[in-house]
Parts: structure tokens; C-alpha cells; sequence
């Protein structure tokens, strides 16, 4: 090229040569918790703020890929709040439902225009300030970026389907399985690209009738992501290699192809696991940024807030937005090719290694 620049430069009809130099998008990071120092889960290595242990999302802001409002991922949980100026245009709307009375899509479930309640068997997805846990589940997942406020997801455009199970006294087996046959129906009848549905929760024992859901959805390429658990109330967590916690113990194996769930353990932002975070070398797949995590949240009133929260729901949701952020840039993936992508550029962590299947931790970069 310097020798191609030379040789015009001594043309008389040349007034000057220089490279055509290749331009990327450059993300705007400029939100608050973000350069505050506060959102290390999405640092990276090359950018300030900088975290190494961080999922390295604002490496693949900066290399221009924030999401895509066409990929939908599902949040099973409590409701969330799609009034906070975060979220609410990245939360779901029903494309062939229209608020009306009437089942337009025949799916069971009337005037399901933003998800459903599986908990209170309506269509209010939020029913306030207590549904904090999904809200900041959604923030993590696709909290708009790049606006000078709050905080960002690991996806600025995304869309995520709330499908609430989870009320105040908990949720149960049979509303957990109805959120997860609502997503692969979804997807299996109206063609939504949904690729992976999060699931910061768990409790109980076996169930058949879940691990049946969880397989129809792997049957639709559907990744299950789910939370290791917290039972670490001695500062060292359980091994769910010895002790199983659903569900992220669950091994999808339906169609024979490959395993749809990703189970996920919590690290500090100095890399060690969370000291209540559960793990193990066979059961659980890799770690991501789960102390200390700013997200959305509603406030008193349902005025929309911020704040930290830590666990191994904390975590998970970064991987789900992983998930979410690789399907973005490679629009034809299959989930198999998703969850080999998010395991096979797992970061190598002193922290996570003989405790988790890759020794890793989440790392989005390349996505």
C-alpha cells in the first residue's frame, strides 16, 4: 500500500493519495453505571473501564455487534417491569394479538400481548415493585445501551417474552412447564427466533414432566440457560456433581444431537467464584459475572430504579445475553452451534478450573 501511495503521489494529475481506510460502528458507551465503574460484567480487556474477569460485552459493542431486536429470548421468572424506560421497547409484543377478549392465536391463553402470568393465569406479566427479581434478570439481558443513562445489557436491542411463574410464594412444577411450552409454541407456530429461554431460579427435586418441556424446546432449538444455585452459605457452595440442583442439572436429550441447557456458576469481579455459588466439574459449564451486578429495577411506586443484586441469577442472565448476542451476528445458528460457541471461547479461570465442565468463564468478545 506505501509503495502504491508513492508511485501517485509523483502523478502531476494526482493532488494526493492515502489508504481507503475500512471504517467499523462504534458503540456509544456512555451510560452511567457503565462509566462509573459500577458495570464490570460488561468490561472487557481493551476498553475503559476495563475488567478482565468481565463478559467482555464491550468488545463486541465496539466491534459493532449490539444485539438484534429480531432474536427473542424468554424470561422465565417473575414478571418484569416493561415500563422502565430500559426496557420497554425491547419487551415482547405478541405479533397476532390484539387486546380484545378473544384467543387470536388460539394458543390458550387470552390477550397474551405481553407474555403471560402462568402464576395468576392472566395477562398482566407485572404486578409491581415485588417482581424485582425477572426486572433485573431483563436488564442484564437487554437493557438499552448507549443512551447516557443506566445501565446497559448485554444486548441493546433484543427481544425478551416474559413468561411469569414465579409469584410470592414461589411457582410451581406444572407453571414452570406451561412457561416452557409457552416459549416453544411460540416459536414452533409463529416462527419467532427464540433461541434460549433464562432461568434464575430452582428448588424441588425431579421432575419428568419439566425435563419432557425442557426437551420439546430443545426439539425447537430452543437453549435452556440456567442457574448452577446458591447454597453457599458457608462461603463455599455445593457440589451438584454429588448433591444435583434443578434445574440446571437437567440434560436435555430428546432429539440425540446434543445437551440444550447451559448451567452457570457466579465469579467476583477479581475472578474468584462467588463464594455462594454452587459448581462442579460435570454438571455445571462455566462462570460469569454474578457479585455485585447493576441492573434495572423498580423502585417504591414502580418509579424505575437501579441497583445490585448478586447470585448465580445474576450470572446466568449474562450468558442468556451471550446467547442472544451471538445469534445476532450469526442469524442461521442452531442452538447446538450457540452453546458450542459460548463454551469453546470460554475464558480460561484459576477459580473455575476442575469446577466447572470448560475451567472457564464467560467471554463474548468474538460474538
Amino acid at each position: 500500500m506505501a509503495d502504491a501511495v508513492r508511485g501517485l503521489q509523483g502523478d502531476r494529475a494526482v493532488e494526493f493519495a492515502e489508504p481507503n481506510w475500512i471504517y467499523q460502528h462504534g458503540a456509544t458507551l456512555n451510560d452511567t453505571y457503565y462509566t462509573n465503574g459500577s458495570l464490570w460484567g460488561m468490561y472487557g480487556d481493551a476498553f475503559s473501564p476495563a475488567n478482565t474477569y468481565g463478559s467482555q460485552a464491550a468488545e463486541a459493542w465496539q466491534a459493532g455487534n449490539t444485539g438484534q431486536g429480531s432474536v427473542y429470548v424468554g424470561v422465565i421468572d417473575e414478571g418484569i417491569m416493561r415500563t422502565h424506560p430500559e426496557l420497554t421497547v425491547n419487551v415482547f409484543v405478541h405479533p397476532t394479538e390484539t387486546l380484545n377478549g378473544i384467543d387470536d392465536d388460539g394458543n390458550g391463553y387470552v390477550d397474551d400481548i405481553n407474555g403471560w402470568d402462568f402464576d395468576g393465569n392472566n395477562n398482566t406479566t407485572y404486578d409491581g415493585s415485588q417482581d424485582d427479581h425477572a426486572t433485573h434478570v431483563a436488564g442484564t439481558i437487554g437493557a438499552v445501551g448507549g443512551n447516557g443513562a443506566g445501565v446497559a445489557g448485554g444486548n441493546w436491542q433484543v427481544t425478551m417474552i416474559p413468561a411469569k411463574f414465579l409469584g410470592r410464594r414461589g411457582g410451581t412444577t406444572a407453571n414452570a412447564i406451561k412457561a416452557v411450552d409457552y416459549l416453544t409454541d411460540l416459536k414452533t407456530r409463529h416462527n419467532l427466533h427464540i433461541v434460549a429461554s433464562n432461568n434464575s431460579w430452582g428448588g424441588g427435586g425431579f421432575s419428568q414432566g419439566l425435563l419432557d418441556a425442557i426437551n420439546r424446546g430443545s426439539n425447537a432449538n430452543i437453549l435452556f440457560i440456567a442457574a448452577a444455585g446458591n447454597g453457599g452459605s458457608d462461603g463455599v457452595g455445593d457440589n451438584n456433581d454429588t448433591t444435583a440442583s434443578y434445574p440446571s442439572n437437567y440434560q436435555c436429550t430428546a432429539n440425540g444431537s446434543y445437551d440444550c441447557v447451559i448451567a452457570v456458576a457466579a465469579i467476583t469481579s477479581t475472578g474468584a467464584k462467588s463464594g455462594f455459588s454452587n459448581y462442579g466439574a460435570t454438571t455445571v459449564d462455566l462462570g460469569a459475572p454474578g457479585s455485585a451486578i447493576y441492573s434495572t429495577l423498580p423502585g417504591k411506586g414502580n418509579v424505575a430504579t437501579y441497583g445490585s443484586y448478586s447470585g448465580t441469577s445474576m450470572a446466568t442472565p449474562h450468558v442468556t445475553g451471550g446467547a442472544a448476542l451471538y445469534a445476532a451476528s450469526h442469524l442461521l445458528a442452531g442452538a447446538a452451534e450457540i452453546k458450542n460457541a459460548i463454551l469453546g471461547s470460554a475464558a480460561p479461570t484459576a477459580s473455575l478450573a476442575g469446577k466447572t465442565v470448560t475451567g472457564g468463564r464467560l467471554n463474548v468478545s468474538g460474538f
